[in-house]
């Protein structure tokens, strides 16, 4: 029997080879957070970061070490809202996006 590919994967997989999927993870990652689920939130930003531009050019963009980086979006992580904003600003700008909050 042929061994299956874990689900998280297969979710970067799709990012890297669609990019409507790639906007609607990050779409949805932010939304989560947005709306208070933060491990949901860190969890789909975290898969979009690894699917796309990668912790290390992610660092370079934003001034933040690497390894600080991955510890933020780790299931333990505690994101302070100047790295959070700046990495969903840079992801933005690589997705060709520009999201707004609307009531």
């Amino acid at each position: 029997m042929p061994r299956s590919k874990k689900f998280k994967d297969l979710v970067q997989a799709q990012v890297k080879t669609d990019k409507k999927f790639a906007e609607a993870l990050l779409r949805e990652g932010i939304d989560a957070m947005l709306s208070g689920d933060v491990e949901t939130g860190k969890s789909l930003l975290r898969d979009t970061i690894k699917a796309t531009v990668g912790f290390e050019q992610l660092a370079k963009a934003t001034g933040a070490p690497a390894k600080s980086l991955i510890r933020m979006f780790g299931p333990r992580g505690n994101p302070q809202a100047k790295n959070l904003f700046s990495v969903i600003s840079y992801l933005q700008k690589k997705a060709g996006l520009h999201l707004r909050v609307a009531a």
